[in-house]
């Protein structure tokens, strides 16, 4: 066994023995913002670190699609993921963000460039990210150093996939490091995607179109 092999087995080991990993629709519309509560992660959770690609062109559209880089999500997952960069900080890692509540508007221009129900949600059906119960992460070390995972993040291949095992043992681990702490505090895998992860809960939550740049 490497050194690297030995450092994430100890990790996982420590984080399965710290608490039991929790086990765990659709609506549409556009509701008023007082049925869903947002809050802003910072505000919740302020030495988290942000990456939010669609704020940028550094994403799958090659374009600027938020006005704001702002990161929103409903109230009890931003404090699960207080909880969860909690659990991380003793192995030597924090918390990076990609995405979180997404509003309706943009989800349809992402299923115009990509209509794949394995990696875009269907608009007229939602997705989490419309309810503000789903988080785009990764881990980085204390520093914001990015830890190894098996692929860039929006990467639509199958190398992607939870179950993909075309990655380095670091890359794997890392994976199951965050994993493991997200599920222990309530969120839920998704298959495709390494880094996507819904807040249980979500099922009947409607989906949101509210601006991000008309949140307070």
């Amino acid at each position: 066994m490497n050194r690297h092999q030995h450092v994430f087995r100890r990790a996982l080991v420590a984080l399965c023995v710290a608490g039991a990993i929790c086990s765990s629709c659709t609506t549409t519309g556009e509701p008023a913002a007082q049925q869903t509560e947002l809050v802003e992660l910072i505000d919740v959770v302020p030495d988290i670190l942000l990456d939010l690609r669609y704020a940028t062109d550094n994403n799958f559209t090659g374009k600027v699609v938020y006005p704001v880089a702002r990161c929103f999500l409903v109230r009890d997952a931003a404090l699960a993921l207080r909880d969860v960069q909690a659990d991380l900080r003793p192995l030597g890692y924090r918390l990076k963000v990609f995405d979180g509540y997404r509003p309706l508007s943009v989800q349809r221009r992402f299923w115009e460039i990509l209509p794949d129900p394995q990696y875009v949600a269907d608009p007229r059906i939602g997705s989490r990210h419309n309810r503000g119960y789903a988080v785009d992460l990764t881990i980085v070390d204390l520093d914001g150093n990015d830890a190894a995972m098996p692929t860039e993040f929006d990467d639509f291949t199958e190398r992607a996939h939870r179950n993909s095992l075309a990655a380095s043992a670091e890359a794997i681990g890392h994976r199951e490091i965050l994993e493991i702490t997200m599920v222990r505090h309530g969120f839920i895998p998704f298959p495709t995607e390494w880094w996507h992860f819904d807040y249980r809960g979500y099922e009947d939550k409607p989906n949101l179109d509210i601006p991000l740049d008309a949140l307070e």
